[in-house]
């Protein structure tokens, strides 16, 4: 056990529930199927549970679902699953053909038959395929990753699309968090777990080689080894045609990433810029976006700004910058996409998509709004093949409209491609926007979608989301499972835009960075009391859910104010802020929450939800879901929270799904049981009464 701070409460009492963190051991397992069965036996004998299930998997199996692509050469490749192929199907059409309604598509890789054949349960993770040398040439070499169970360790191997086989003798790499980079046919990258001392403490890699077919594993070259209290490393090879180049990346901490151009000879050359700056290259250009303020040459750019320059030139020396955006109080930049000539900015606007475009020059970069962008709604963008065109596809979505999926060019008004089909009822339900006042005095924004005209009496069974972490953007979202599991019932939906998140840029999130974390319970507090204040709910009827980063907010929402919740849904969460960077990933959190071994305690201790529960305290009922394969965040929380509440005789409810990684399900059977669970428990605490 790690070493307490001087006159910790923890180092007089150990912790009797550490035998839980043994993920599969005997002991532990029994009491993951003891309280499973519990959490069972009360939700799914629930009149409505079989037919909430039933539906929801039909809503994730349905056949008219978007087949979102990814485009390689002449296909349009797609991963889908559905009813028959629960673990899914790897497969590609044509371009013309896609434009189709109903596309007929080249099976590639079926996974149920793979497990069936090989008797493993093989989740899929991806495919990185070799871009030809030639333009006409075919796609040929992809490296799959495959994870058992979900969980984020997996297995590289090679498959050859045009006999489309497994390469028997092909690159391989055993299971293991980390992965494979092509660099040409015949040699790749590999950063994986080289045998002892070849993980950082976080158990990512810390070593990434050069690795030749036809050779031994350990015969790989290094190429970059990084230190033990790194987060991870890797490296990559830009196989944009005249634009080869050659990158090594070392992630320091979350958000503290170095960048290296790997010349031919193995030499490595720094890319002079500050380590918490997001790094993109594309074509001669390199694109700053910056986290934290930046001088240079006398001129201070704030953070969230966009910063733009010749890569070349500056690796030379120079140190001419092109400002592409600059942050303001109310906008910050969501996301910049390049085409083969254009770069593309996706701002945001008190929580709404701008969309502008780029020209790229020497000198001033002329911007226009990008035609036909939609006015409302949550707009994405990626680029088809930015290599090779300006084209775009844009997905348009929000809480109450089916998302639509437009194909386009650049300077041209973009066209609907595909519709996802209307899976839950909208008829007199309206979205708003809302300001709640935070204890400091932020203005924080938040989303409610309800009955129009909803009556301010304080009963109407109110469902509140939130997240307030590593920067990530809660965005206005079609949502079937919401649609159909609580919206249908009568139920009011509500998701805040508290800090810790992107909304504002990395102000917003910084402000509830360590030690300012309070800063993100009380935002999500002030819209609690907000949506009790104006009379859409009360206490007895107001639930929350997080998950993962959002576990740990609704976790410090339960110990913290309880007064203001009916019930709580806490999904693959942190909770023991003390151990949390001792188990599985959480050492690459640090820069996120603190170091629980020095003087970070002090404030972790504060919002460790396992170290504030009071056996005197009246909490409303929690549902806790983890799964065994999660090995991100360590199912252990999840486990000694509970054990913890029960001792003290708290209502709390908890569910572990066997497999499902970090997703908390490895197929939509199990997604579908886990939302149904989540939302049948809901309506039993917050309606009625």
């Amino acid at each position: 056990m790690p070493s307490q701070p001087t006159g910790s409460p923890e180092s007089a009492a150990p912790d009797p529930y550490r035998w839980l963190e043994e993920v599969e051991g005997e002991r532990a397992l029994e009491w993951v199927q003891t309280h499973n069965a519990v959490a069972r036996a009360r939700l799914e004998a629930d009149p409505g549970f079989a037919a909430l299930q039933a539906d929801l998997l039909a809503i994730l199996e349905a056949d008219d679902r978007i087949p979102f692509v990814v485009k390689r050469g002449a296909h349009y490749y797609n991963f889908w699953q559905d009813g028959a192929h629960p673990r899914g199907l790897w497969r590609r059409t044509t371009p013309a053909e896609y434009r189709q309604p109903r596309p007929a598509w080249e099976v590639l890789i079926d996974l149920d038959a793979l497990n069936a054949a090989e008797g493993e349960n093989w989740v899929w993770h991806g495919a990185h395929c070799l871009k030809p040398r030639h333009p006409d040439a075919p796609w040929r070499h992809c490296l799959i990753s495959l994870s058992r169970g979900g969980a984020d360790a997996d297995v590289t191997r090679e498959f050859d699309l045009v006999e489309q086989r497994w390469v028997g003798d092909g690159f391989f790499r055993d299971e293991a968090k980390g992965g494979l980079a092509w660099i040409d046919h015949d040699s790749v990258y590999v950063y994986t777990d080289f045998g002892e001392g070849s993980l950082t403490a976080s158990g990512y890699p810390r070593i990434v080689k050069a690795w030749r077919r036809g050779t031994p594993l350990a015969e790989a070259t290094t190429v970059f080894e990084g230190d033990a209290d790194d987060m991870v490393v890797g490296a990559m090879r830009d196989h944009t045609r005249g634009y080869e180049r050659d990158f090594v990346s070392r992630a320091r901490a979350f958000y503290d990433n170095e960048l290296y151009l790997r010349e031919a000879d193995g030499t490595l050359h720094r890319v002079e810029v500050p380590n918490s700056a997001r790094k993109q290259v594309h074509r001669r250009w390199l694109t700053l976006e910056l986290r934290e303020p930046w001088t240079l040459d006398g001129t201070t750019h704030p953070a969230g700004a966009l910063l733009a320059t010749d890569l070349e030139a500056f690796m030379a020396g120079a140190r001419g910058l092109q400002v592409l955006f600059t942050p303001t109080e109310r906008t910050s930049l969501a996301d910049a996409t390049w085409t083969r000539h254009y770069l593309v900015l996706n701002v945001l606007d008190d929580v709404r998509n701008r969309l502008y475009v780029l020209t790229p020059g020497d000198g001033e970069w002329p911007c226009e709004p990008l035609a036909g962008a939609p006015e409302l709604g949550t707009v994405s963008l990626s680029a088809v093949d930015d290599e090779e065109s300006d084209e775009l596809f844009m997905v348009v979505t929000d809480y109450l409209t089916p998302t639509t999926l437009y194909h386009g060019r650049v300077g041209e008004v973009p066209q609907p491609l595909k519709q996802a089909p209307a899976l839950f009822d909208a008829s007199g339900l309206a979205v708003s926007q809302h300001f709640a006042t935070s204890r400091d005095g932020t203005r924080v924004p938040y989303f409610l979608v309800g009955r129009e005209g909803i009556e301010a009496n304080g009963t109407n069974p109110t469902l509140l989301y939130g997240y307030g972490g590593f920067e990530v953007s809660l965005l206005p979202s079609y949502s079937p499972g919401v649609g159909r599991g609580w919206l249908s019932r009568g139920g009011v939906y509500v998701v805040a835009n508290i800090r810790g998140g992107g909304e504002y840029g990395p102000r917003w999130h910084q402000a509830a960075l360590r030690e300012k974390r309070h800063r993100a319970h009380e935002d999500f507090a002030a819209v609690a009391e907000d949506l009790i204040a104006r009379g859409i709910t009360s206490p007895r009827h107001l639930g929350i859910q997080g998950g993962s980063n959002g576990g740990l907010l609704v976790g410090n929402m339960l110990v913290k104010y309880p007064r203001l919740f009916g019930a709580v849904v806490c999904q693959v969460p942190l909770l023991d802020m003390r151990r949390y960077h001792e188990l599985l990933a959480g050492a690459s959190w640090m820069a996120e929450y603190g170091d629980p071994d020095g003087d970070d305690w002090a404030f972790l201790r504060d919002y460790s939800p396992y170290h504030n529960l009071d056996a005197t305290a009246d909490y409303p009922p929690l549902l806790l879901m983890t799964s065994t394969r999660d090995d991100r965040v360590h199912p252990g929380h999840a486990r000694k929270m509970t054990a913890r509440m029960r001792e003290q005789g708290h209502p709390v409810l908890y569910y572990e799904n066997i497999e499902g990684g970090h997703g908390g399900a490895a197929d939509n059977r199990q997604r579908a049981h886990m939302q149904a669970l989540a939302f049948t428990f809901l309506v039993q605490t917050l309606f009625g009464g």
